[in-house]
């Protein structure tokens, strides 16, 4: 099993839609642009948001026991995946790379 590079790539805020829709809270999304996180195989990072992890775990799990090439060629690195979190108000886009490291 491998390592997985999760790179925070994007991160759209849709204000029109938060201003309608969305109840105030106070820390909606902490994730960093060019923020970088590493799972052990297919265990959650520290600090990584649950609900990103819901959205990308299966693609890591995949990618940290050796697939690769997604929906048949869809990224140019066919050991890679770019998803975004399920957040309709503010979705942030992650970059995950299998890593040549093995898991621990």
């Amino acid at each position: 099993m491998k390592r997985v590079k999760i790179t925070v790539m994007k991160q759209t805020v849709y204000q029109d839609l938060i201003d309608k829709y969305e109840n105030p809270i106070q820390h909606a999304c902490d994730m960093k642009i060019g923020q970088v996180f590493i799972a052990n195989g297919w265990e959650r990072p520290e600090a990584m948001c649950g609900s990103a992890w819901e959205s990308m775990s299966a693609f890591v799990m995949t990618l940290a026991h050796g697939g690769e090439d997604f929906y048949g060629g869809w990224m140019k690195n066919k050991k890679s995946a770019m998803i975004s979190c399920n957040d309709g108000f503010r979705p942030v886009s992650f970059l995950i790379e299998t890593l040549d490291e093995d898991a621990e």
